[in-house]
């Protein structure tokens, strides 16, 4: 029995448990990122600080994230994926169990802090890991998988989070969540590495040489698609941030009508992703496939824009737009891939995803600024001039790094 039950582990492809298992980061690098949403009343009121105060946590994640992901990515390059993702899942981990035990503000901020170096690791791993090791053939699928989880992690966490408060309050909550980190390292620890199905230099030859360097990261295609990555977290930031006050002001549309319609286009965003993966894996032209949809997005905020819809066709709207945002997404990452010399995906893949915490930052600036002018219908039109210039920015970008 336990020969056959060996032979058939053996016989699954080991491509589908890594992607299992990366996926399963992914989903928890998303869990962590939204620890705090659900908690939050319950960590004020037990701390009794403002809600700036509150927030500084939140602003050393992403502060400690964007400033340390390119590095990550390089020493990704260097000593392993697999190895540092484990490490940012144990750090993550570690952090959030902290936030559990001791009562101290400053130390709760401490731990966010640390959380973000945790943070740093999850993108280049991933891509790395998944780039390194799964067939052309079924890359575009496995990028699906792994966005779609992370989305779900996304989609869990508020629930969970408040189901275990409801158990064993806040700190139990950080606490269970961190263990959720544990197991996840721990699986990770336990499946074995593939061979590569792309070749790759030795690490050590690509830490810092031309073009695997950063002279790689400062290439015409490697700055550009940095610059896409930060026009598609300014569409996410309006579109999803925004889209209930805008469309309150603008319209008088229900807040319950909303946010509805808003929780929807999430939905149909996730599910664009897996009919996404399977575009990119048949496609050969991915960045067409990402103008298209882009193109649709920008027709849809213009729509929303330019006229009350009223509920049905809002919904039928606004799904569109959440339905094309998720299939753009494996051809959005296989546009970086295509571009990224082998032994590089870690320090490349860290580096322009900073632009998803770039616009993270600028978006919500712009769009409160049109808020406070009183121009809720800038919001939609803002959107969709971000779609559409994300369309030429995506069909100009050159093939290879210099």
């Amino acid at each position: 029995m336990t020969q056959a039950t060996e032979t058939l582990i053996e016989s699954r492809p080991s491509h589908a448990r890594l992607i299992a298992v990366i996926s399963a980061a992914h989903f928890v690098s998303h869990y962590y990122i939204l620890i705090l949403a659900p908690l939050l009343p319950f960590v004020r009121a037990a701390y009794g600080v403002s809600y700036t105060e509150i927030g500084l946590a939140l602003t050393a994640f992403n502060v400690v994230s964007a400033a340390l992901q390119t590095p990550a990515g390089f020493l990704i390059d260097w000593l392993g994926a697999r190895v540092i993702l484990i490490i940012g899942l144990l750090i993550g981990a570690t952090a959030f169990v902290v936030v559990g035990l001791v009562d101290s503000y400053w130390v709760l901020v401490a731990m966010f802090g640390l959380a973000g170096v945790g943070n740093t690791v999850y993108h280049p791993a991933d891509y790395a890991l998944l780039s390194q090791h799964v067939p052309s053939d079924r890359i575009g699928h496995a990028f699906s998988i792994h966005t779609f989880a992370g989305m779900m992690g996304s989609a869990f966490a508020p629930a969970s989070l408040l189901m275990m408060q409801s158990l064993w309050g806040w700190r139990g909550a950080f606490i269970g969540a961190g263990l959720v980190g544990f197991a996840v390292a721990a699986i990770l620890l336990l499946v074995r590495d593939n061979a590569p199905a792309q070749a790759a230099p030795t690490p050590r030859a690509s830490t810092d040489t031309s073009p695997a360097g950063w002279r790689l990261l400062m290439t015409a295609p490697i700055l550009m698609n940095l610059f896409f990555f930060v026009l598609i977290a300014m569409i996410s930031g309006g579109m999803y941030n925004y889209y209930v006050v805008a469309l309150g002001a603008l319209y008088g549309t229900d807040v319950a009508v909303a946010n509805s319609a808003l929780s929807t286009q999430l939905l149909l965003s996730a599910f664009g992703v897996l009919l996404g993966g399977v575009v990119a894996t048949r496609a050969s032209r991915h960045a067409w496939v990402a103008a298209l949809g882009l193109a649709v997005m920008s027709l849809m905020a213009a729509l929303i824009a330019q006229f009350d819809l009223g509920t049905v066709l809002l919904f039928a709207v606004t799904m569109t737009f959440g339905f094309f945002s998720g299939i753009i997404m494996p051809s959005r990452d296989m546009i970086v891939r295509e571009v990224t010399p082998p032994g590089s995906f870690g320090k490349v893949f860290g580096f322009v995803t900073t632009g998803f915490n770039l616009g993270g930052v600028v978006s919500p600036l712009v769009f409160g600024a049109i808020m406070d002018h009183g121009s809720p219908r800038l919001v939609f039109v803002a959107v969709a001039v971000f779609a559409l210039l994300s369309v030429f920015t995506v069909i100009s970008l050159p093939k290879k790094a210099a």
